[in-house]
């Protein structure tokens, strides 16, 4: 896919190239149709920078995504070395998506390989035995009571807020919001929090239409994002 910046320079370039050949067509030309010509291409040179300046506005908007990301400054991340991964809340549509998102954050944490990632059927059969009633949003005391029985040193739990497809007019794309959580089971202290935000429609989308990304691509990305500010 190109890039939004690759476009932009494209678009800019258009613009000098225009302007300098009419420069070099107007020289030869006196008299009121060379006044004619100078008007009109004064004209056409604030409407191609008209329009140069909404896509560089319409990029750079695309393109800046908010970055929320809390770490404990005394928390060493080199004492966790086995975490279990709650079911992610899901404030989406899709409601698939909780299941979804966990099971490729599972595998790419794991492959991570900076720390153990629990079964999640380990997982679900100690959350049943410990009688946590909500294991999307569990208490203090049910991430200390979870972490002891699994021998875990820490606990992510996350929330999916955004996952599926957005349209713009034309535009259709493929968007993941998510936000992660680690919290120390010694403690029960929260000392990691995470956002990311991946996809959605871009300046090409709007520009020339198409679907973005796959979602899975899309999915991964925000992910590997997350998991690289969880546990840095």
């Amino acid at each position: 896919m190109l890039s939004e910046t690759f476009v932009a320079k494209k678009l800019f370039r258009l613009v000098r190239v225009r302007e300098g050949y009419r420069n070099d067509y107007d020289e030869n030309n006196d008299g009121p149709r060379g006044a004619s010509m100078k008007s009109e291409k004064k004209g056409r040179c604030i409407l191609y920078r008209a329009i140069l300046c909404v896509v560089l506005f319409a990029a750079g908007g695309c393109a800046s995504w908010s970055h929320e990301e809390y770490r404990d400054p005394n928390m060493d991340m080199g004492s966790v070395y086995t975490v279990a991964v709650m079911p992610f809340v899901n404030l989406s549509r899709d409601q698939l998506a909780s299941d979804r998102v966990r099971d490729v954050f599972m595998t790419m944490l794991l492959a991570d390989g900076r720390v153990y990632v629990v079964p999640s059927g380990e997982v679900a059969r100690q959350v049943s035995m410990a009688g946590i009633a909500n294991p999307f949003s569990p208490t203090t005391d049910d991430v200390i009571k979870l972490g002891k029985l699994l021998k875990a040193q820490g606990v992510i739990t996350g929330v999916i807020r955004e996952y599926g497809e957005v349209k713009a007019g034309s535009a259709t794309a493929n968007v993941v919001s998510l936000s992660a959580q680690l919290t120390e089971v010694d403690t029960g202290k929260v000392v990691s929090s995470v956002a990311s935000t991946k996809g959605g429609i871009g300046l090409i989308e709007r520009l020339f239409g198409g679907g973005g990304e796959p979602m899975n691509t899309v999915t991964e990305k925000a992910i590997k994002d997350v998991i690289g500010k969880l546990l840095h």
